[in-house]
This record gives C-alpha cells, structure tokens and sequence, in this order.
C-alpha cells in the first residue's frame, strides 16, 4: 500500500494511509510555584511585587539553564540558555525548554538581524502532526541552512533579516521534545494551552519585548495549529488584564500552504492532479470522481453536522483512500507535484536534505550546545509517526480551525493565508476556496476582489486579493515549502506584512 503524507513531510515510518489526527486529552500536569488559578479559569490578581523578571537575554549563562516562573503560571516553567555562534553568528540564539509538568517543549529564539530592541516577534510551527520546527528552521526560513551532516551556511533570506523569531518543537515527542512517565498531547487544543502559557512567561520575563506585534505562524498542518494557538493567546490576553500583568499583542497569523480546513480540502485533489496539473490517470481520476459525493456527505454527516469519532474516523478513511492514497502511484512529490519525489517517500520524504538534518542535530557537540536534554536519548527525528498516529486517533484534522480565523478576523487580527502555486497536500485550490467561505463580516467584499499579481523586483511573484484584515495568495514556482523554493519572494512577503503596507 502506497503510504500517504502528513502535512508537512511524512514521517518515513508512518503505517497507515489515514495521517490525519487528533486523540484522549492529557491528564492534568501536576505541581507549581506560585499561586494558584481561580475557578472559572481566570488568573487571579498577584502581587506584581513578589515577582522579578529576568529581563536581560544577554545575561543568560551559555553554560547552563535559567529557569523562569511566574505566579500566574504555577504548572508552566521556562529554561533558557544562550546558544552562542549557534546557526547564525551575527546574531544572539537561546534554545531551551517549555515544562509544564511532565511535558518538556524544546524551542529556539533567534534575535533579528536589524534591530532586536524594536523589531516584531515571529512565532513559528511546523506542521504533521508531529514534525519538528527544525525543519523550518535548517530548510526554509531559518537564520542558516544544513548543508552537510557537520555544517550549515547563512542564510540571507532568513525571516530573522527584520524580526525576532521562535521555532517551537510542538507538540511533546516532537524534535528534542519529550514527556516524562509516558505522558502526550493529542489534540490541537491541548497543545495550544501550552504555548499560550510561554509566550505569556516570555513576554513578562523580558520586558524589552513587551508590546511588540507578535505574529503567529506555521505551515502545513500548522495551519490547523496557528488558529488555535493564536485564539488561546487572544483569551488568556483578557485574564492578564485582570491579573495586572500586560497582555500579549498579538497582531497576525500567518498560515504557509496550510491544511486548515482538511474536509474542505479534500475535494481539492481531484482538481489539482486531474485539471490544474494533470499527472494522474483517466481511470484513477474516474475514480476518484465518483467517490467525491460520498466522501462529502459522509463527512458532512459524521464530522461537520455532528462529531461522531467512529464515524468521522470511518468517514476520513474512506476519502484519504479512494482521494489522496491514488496519488502517490504517479511517482510525483506531494509537496511539489511539477517534480518526481526524490528518492522514495519512506526514506527521503522527497527531500535527501531531511536526513542531512537529523544527522547534523544528532551530533553530541550540536546537542550539547544548544542543551538537549539528556532525557532525550533517541536520535532526531523530523516527524514522528507515533504523534501523527495520536492525532489521528481522535481525527483531530476534523476540527473546524478555519472557525477560529474567523473569531480572529472579527476582532482585527490580521491573518496572511499564502500557498505555493505547485503544491500538492495543502493546494491552492483548496487554501482558496477556504478563504472564500469563511463566515465574517468582509465575506461578500473579499469574495468579489479579483485576483491581483504582485511582483518583487520587477518580477511576477504570484496572485493576491484581501480586504480588510485578511489577505490571500499564492506565490508562483514554489511548493509546499514556500521559503525553501521562493526564498527572495518569501522573505519580502513577511517584510510587507509586518511593515502593514500590504503586498501590492
């Protein structure tokens, strides 16, 4: 049985043809330092005298952690260190680790390259479920990239040329993450408790970052995260106020060829690789073509109107095996289907790169620089098959994030959705009938922009409309990985975004 991808590049030990997700909550973590929560889930005011933040990244030791707590977050404790010459020697890395409780999130924080004391912060994930943000970070849009199993180069393309940037390891079991006694995440809103949780201690340790826009960001299946993980940021925003301490500005998301709305992408494949780029064949096509009506009421019924897990579970089988599994007997890269997968899909994830990553981060000088936990034993893996297999468990795909854009939008966050044109799993097609249907009040206004091109340096870059808040386009000759194949083109992008001037 030909295997099937998640999001973001398949884990190459993933089994089964269904990789899209969700599972069993988590028990409650234990512990804490400070204070207690109120009922109703809102902070209690503290004493803001009892607390002294950190404040200086630069005073950070190279050598071991410091770890920061803070009164409102008794379960959630950050340990950070300085990663000098780290990936980027022009600038200041810190790695360290998200705890809360028994769950240990690894992260990266690189400073901008302009000018660190002003600039805006860029949160980053990557996708799955269950793919490390190193990806990101040595591939795509990171301060440098791996070129050999024991070297990087720089990276002028890097989003960190005008902005702060985090590269989180989310959710546990994921990268240089890990859990303690066996204890994981499954869903996309456990995980959102999480991060919400760190940019809050982040923020109120180092005040010099206090008040800046924060953009919230991810690709791939972090297009299903991003919502959430922005929507948790937005409600905590209100128990900070309460409590006295400052609320996080949270000013955009940005969602890079993200499978937000997977049900709704499903109709797509039949478009992308019969129509728009066809490689597939007449009678593969045929069959997927009598198979769409049933997908749709079947995920309607059992996902949409009402969420039944047998159900839905049975429904997302049936579709990913009569919609996505006949892709991969053309040969082609699900990220990039103008090209042939490089290698096979189980070892390369059409992308040798990969595994020079894994080999350059399983390095015991690389680990010990950057402070991976001597808990973690095992060696790197770009994506694990036993998170994306939790998710799926609990067809977590099925959950409506494109909601959440909504919720986001009617209370002016901004939200960037941007795909590139040649990719297959989270297509344009798909990303733009998304945008299309949301629910919000620039409905009918968005919907009747026309397609506008947009150019860099003179040169067609892709296709944009936007009204209000939120802007969509595509970004010609790239694929699933946007900075990896338009790195000039994706950098500029994020500089009009965060500048407020718009794409055009």
């Amino acid at each position: 049985m030909s295997p099937t991808p998640h999001f973001y590049p398949l884990s190459s030990t993933a089994p089964v043809i269904l990789m899209f997700l969700k599972a069993f909550a988590a028990l409650a973590v234990i512990g804490g330092l400070f204070g207690t929560l109120a009922v109703g889930s809102k902070f209690e005011a503290y004493d803001a005298g009892l607390f002294i933040p950190f404040e200086d990244l630069k005073a950070l030791s190279s050598r071991d952690f410091t770890t920061l707590a803070h009164p409102l977050f008794p379960n959630t404790n950050v340990r950070i260190k300085k990663s000098t010459d780290f990936c980027d020697g022009s600038v200041n890395a810190y790695t360290g680790y998200i705890d809360n409780g028994a769950r240990h999130m690894f992260f990266y924080f690189f400073e901008s390259r302009n000018n660190p004391a002003t600039d805006d912060m860029i949160f980053w994930t990557d996708g799955g479920p269950g793919c490390s943000s190193a990806l990101g970070l040595f591939m795509e849009l990171g301060p440098c990239r791996v070129t050999s199993a024991n070297a990087t180069t720089f990276n002028p393309y890097s989003w960190n040329e005008n902005a702060n940037v985090f590269f989180v390891d989310q959710p546990i079991g994921v990268g240089f993450s890990y859990a303690d006694y066996g204890e994981y995440v499954m869903t996309t809103e456990d995980a959102a408790t999480d991060i919400a949780a760190f940019m809050a201690i982040f923020f109120e340790h180092f005040t010099q970052f206090k008040g800046r826009p924060l953009h919230m960001t991810g690709e791939s299946y972090g297009g299903h995260y991003v919502p959430a993980f922005a929507a948790h940021v937005y409600d905590q925003n209100a128990q900070l106020i309460a409590a006295g301490a400052t609320p996080i500005n949270l000013t955009s998301i940005m969602i890079g060829n993200g499978c937000t709305d997977y049900p709704g992408m499903l109709d797509s494949y039949y478009e992308v690789e019969c129509a728009k780029h066809p490689v597939q064949s007449l009678s593969f096509c045929m069959s997927m073509k009598k198979a769409m009506p049933r997908c749709q009421k079947w995920l309607k019924e059992s996902c949409l109107d009402i969420f039944d897990t047998v159900s839905c579970s049975a429904a997302m089988t049936f579709c990913t095996t009569n919609l996505v599994a006949p892709f991969f007997v053309t040969g082609y890269n699900p990220y990039d289907i103008t090209k042939l997968c490089d290698g096979t899909i189980e070892t390369t994830l059409c992308y040798p790169i990969i595994q020079t990553i894994q080999s350059y981060l399983d390095q015991p000088a690389i680990r010990q620089q950057i402070g991976v936990d001597p808990a973690v034993t095992a060696n790197f893996t770009a994506c694990s098959s036993t998170v994306g297999a939790l998710f799926t468990a609990a067809v977590d795909s099925a959950f409506p994030s494109q909601n959440y854009i909504e919720l986001l939008l009617a209370r002016g966050v901004k939200t960037l959705i941007y795909v590139g044109d040649n990719d297959w799993i989270c297509n344009s097609v798909g990303n733009e009938k998304m945008t299309l249907n949301l629910d919000w009040a620039n409905h009918d206004d968005f919907g009747s922009q026309p397609l506008k091109e947009w150019s860099v340096n003179g040169k067609a870059a892709g296709q944009t409309r936007s009204s209000g808040p939120l802007t969509y386009t595509t970004i010609y000759g790239a694929g699933h990985l946007t900075p990896l194949d338009q790195p000039e083109v994706s950098l500029e992008m994020v500089k009009r975004w965060i500048s407020g001037k718009g794409l055009l």
